[in-house]
């Protein structure tokens, strides 16, 4: 199940890659229409698509890892958790990842990168100071998963594919609320049926957008805790590091919307129904439950 789910993963950011380019095709189109009535903003809405998928693919991880102020583990002050990375990636069957620490008193972790060659574990220094040994390796392990199944790069993808709508929504807002709109007495019906177009894409376009990442990211944190118990041999180390969790009240104020579905545990704390409504993690005491029937 697990590799046929590498597999699926694989697939995933092909579709995803797709997925996104029509996005931003369709939503250049519409722009285009409205505002130019040429070619000009295809083909700088295609320019920027491409570099920001560049610049994602080959230095996301470096972008996330600064965005969270994370710095290099080092041996002397980090021995314990350098030594479980090791030893959990060698009974997972891949390459060490990076180590690096967050600063923040708050117990969570992500990983990130294109691949199991170049990818990177975080982990807070709140997890090191808060959870005891079978509780980090299970923390551990998790994020190990993410690395093995492909889950980053799907992750990182779906981070792009996010940013990349919002940034060209925005464009369509301003071009708006500056009443750039190009009108031709001859097709009046037209425009205002792209005008309507334009508005519901820019309403809809960033919606769109965060309901896929949900709908990876949910499904993935359930596998990635199956799989992590089954590296340690231990689901109940992962479950009471979720429960020391869920029971956390500390923030994280490096976190960021933009990353936040990266972490094994979503680093926002509302309560609200409304932000449990729209989170891209599952329930901790859904997930507690089935680690501890595993």
């Amino acid at each position: 199940m697990l590799y046929n789910e590498i597999s699926s993963n694989k697939a995933k950011s092909v579709f995803l890659f797709i997925l996104f380019l029509m996005l931003i095709g369709v939503i250049g189109f519409v722009v285009n229409m409205l505002f130019f009535q040429g070619y000009v903003f295809i083909i700088f809405a295609a320019i920027i698509a491409i570099i920001f998928s560049l610049i994602s693919y080959y230095s996301g991880d470096k972008i996330v890892l600064a965005m969270s102020h994370a710095r290099e583990a080092n041996k002397k002050e980090h021995t314990f958790l350098i030594n479980a990375v090791e030893g959990l990636a060698i009974a997972a069957g891949i390459p060490k990842p990076k180590i690096y620490v967050i600063p923040g008193a708050q117990i969570n972790a992500f990983a990130c990168g294109r691949s199991p060659k170049t990818a990177s574990v975080a982990v807070t220094e709140g997890a090191l100071e808060k959870l005891d040994r079978q509780e980090l390796e299970g923390v551990i392990a998790h994020e190990l998963s993410h690395i093995k199944n492909y889950d980053i790069r799907v992750m990182m993808l779906a981070s792009v594919l996010v940013g990349i709508i919002v940034f060209v929504s925005e464009i369509l807002l301003r071009s708006f609320l500056w009443g750039g709109i190009k009108t031709n007495e001859d097709s009046k019906g037209m425009n205002i049926i792209f005008i309507v177009i334009g508005v519901v894409l820019l309403i809809l376009a960033p919606i769109i957008a965060q309901m896929i990442k949900f709908a990876i990211s949910r499904k993935r944190e359930y596998l990635a805790d199956a799989s992590g118990a089954l590296i340690t041999r231990n689901p109940h180390g992962l479950a009471n590091a979720l429960r020391k969790i869920k029971n956390d009240v500390s923030g994280l104020k490096v976190a960021s919307n933009s990353t936040a579905h990266l972490y094994i545990s979503s680093p926002f704390k509302k309560k609200q129904w409304l932000a449990t409504l729209f989170s891209t993690h599952p329930l901790l005491e859904d997930r507690i439950q089935k680690l501890e029937r595993m």
